[in-house]
């Protein structure tokens, strides 16, 4: 019997980069706080906004227009109408359909920030978000529309309207209506209070969560990146002398430690590199100095991430303790903007390394020894086969989509909604960007994987490899994946297979 599957809470704790992406991935189940105290907590910022608008309160978005129309009064008669007005006028979203791990962790980072208790929300609209995560209940959510501030508006839209039964959730290959699916778990639409869609939909949860996936695959791109390097290293006959340790100790990065670490710990030192060299090309030599700025980067870049996914992020907000409405701008995603503009950045320079390498390992003028290309053909029909040829001339193609994405987002702020909105975070479009440049890095390693695995065996015809045990039994492990390439093969579908192990975490260093 499978072990039960662990869960992330959602209450007065906060949630972690690996709670989020637990979720995503479906490796945790969603449950809600439902202590007395919690629920109470939650309650009264619901109960603070009720009291206001039985004494003719002003509070932005509940008496009020939206944005720039915040001047245009609204009769509290007509309050409990204007949220689903807010939640359909925002309905335009346009581009891809977030999938389904992208949207579980827009989901959590939802829940996260409203979990803090001052977003004048009701228990009850936090229940319905969780089970919507509970049962997989994922929103359709275009993924083009925000600005990054006021919030992720227009994606967050669709869960608005999910929660209240309307548009359509993603049900495997196809959509199915909102209020279908949530019948078939025996959930009513939720009647959203006068200010909850401002609540759900004027937040950061859209490029938070994706943040956090961004950040994920960052990590495990890392430790590949260090690994393919070894390999590289061994298949060119480079010299692993150039990660010294006490080398290292005279330019103290961590990241930059960690990485020659790695390197130490996967190569062996030969008195005599094969390759005659005292100093190997860059992309070999310097990849400490390339991969160990992302590794630096990382765990700064998570603090951020973590820190926007336990804050209350929408406006107003309620204080209950004083009675007061807090009107201000958290709404606003600099610091994710931040973030992934960096990471996008990190991450396409490890892609231009392992192109560099992958340049080096196919042309039999670098490569020390191994055949042009590295075709494995022999004897007679060796002049027929190009080896991996058209693969480096995918990676390098990979690569430069990388890099011209690397552009900061968060420079494009525009102008908008009348010039309320004058100056916008574009949080959301640097986080779509970052995921764009992991997956197209993503597929320069699996390149690699096979040109290390392919370059590896070629060497080892003719003298041991300089791989640590626990290196070469990685490699061995590579090697069922990956079959030697001696005749021309489409290497398409292989390609796709370690695309998804790589996603799956099934792939790893």
């Amino acid at each position: 019997m499978m072990p039960p599957s662990p869960s992330v809470r959602f209450g007065a704790q906060p949630l972690t980069l690996a709670d989020v992406l637990a979720l995503a991935r479906r490796a945790a189940t969603a449950e809600l706080e439902d202590a007395p105290h919690f629920v109470a907590h939650i309650d009264a910022g619901a109960a603070l906004i009720d009291a206001l608008l039985a004494r003719d309160g002003v509070v932005y978005g509940v008496t009020t227009g939206y944005g720039d129309s915040c001047t245009v009064a609204v009769p509290p008669g007509l309050a409990w109408e204007l949220p689903r007005q807010l939640y359909t006028y925002h309905g335009c979203g346009l581009g891809r359909i977030f999938e389904a791990e992208e949207t579980r962790a827009i989901l959590a980072a939802r829940l996260a920030s409203l979990a803090r208790g001052q977003s004048g929300v009701s228990y009850a609209l936090l229940r319905q978000l969780q089970q919507l995560l509970a049962h997989d209940l994922l929103p359709r959510i275009p993924a083009e529309g925000s600005v990054g501030a006021s919030g992720d508006l227009t994606p967050l839209s669709y869960v608005a309207a999910v929660l209240c039964g309307e548009r359509e959730v993603l049900a495997g290959d196809g959509t199915r209506p909102a209020a279908e699916a949530l019948a078939a778990y025996g959930l009513a639409p939720h009647v959203l209070r006068p200010k909850e869609a401002l609540a759900v939909m004027n937040g950061t949860a859209v490029m938070t969560g994706l943040a956090c996936l961004a950040w994920g695959r960052a990590a495990t791109l890392a430790r590949l990146a260090t690994r393919i390097t070894a390999l590289a290293v061994a298949a060119t006959g480079g010299n692993p002398l150039h990660f010294d340790e006490t080398l290292f100790a005279a330019k103290p990065h961590p990241g930059q430690q960690q990485v020659a670490a790695g390197l130490r710990a996967d190569l062996v030192p030969e008195p005599d590199p094969p390759s005659g060299r005292l100093q190997d090309r860059y992309s070999l030599r310097c990849a400490p100095h390339v991969i160990g700025v992302l590794a630096d980067a990382l765990p700064f870049l998570a603090q951020l991430i973590e820190r926007e996914l336990n804050s209350a992020n929408d406006n107003p907000l309620v204080d209950v303790a004083s009675g007061r409405v807090l009107h201000g701008g958290h709404f606003y995603g600099g610091h994710i903007a931040f973030a992934m503009d960096s990471l996008k950045q990190l991450v396409a320079n490890v892609a231009d390394l392992l192109d560099r390498q992958l340049a080096l390992l196919v042309d039999a003028r670098y490569s020390n020894g191994l055949p042009a290309n590295l075709s494995g053909a022999t004897g007679a029909r060796a002049p027929l086969n190009h080896g991996l040829k058209a693969l480096q001339i995918s990676v390098s193609a990979w690569t430069a989509e990388a890099l011209k994405l690397t552009l900061p987002a968060s420079v494009f702020s525009r102008s908008t909604e009348c010039h309320n909105q004058d100056k916008v975070s574009m949080g959301t479009i640097a986080a779509r960007d970052a995921l764009r440049v992991l997956t197209l890095t993503e597929q320069v390693v699996a390149a690699m994987l096979v040109a290390v695995r392919q370059g590896c065996a070629l060497r080892a015809r003719h003298t041991p490899l300089p791989l640590s045990a626990p290196a070469q039994a990685w490699l061995d492990a590579l090697g069922a994946r990956i079959p030697f390439i001696t005749e021309d093969v489409a290497l398409e579908p292989l390609l796709r297979h370690l695309l998804d192990d790589l996603r799956a975490g099934a792939i790893d260093a």
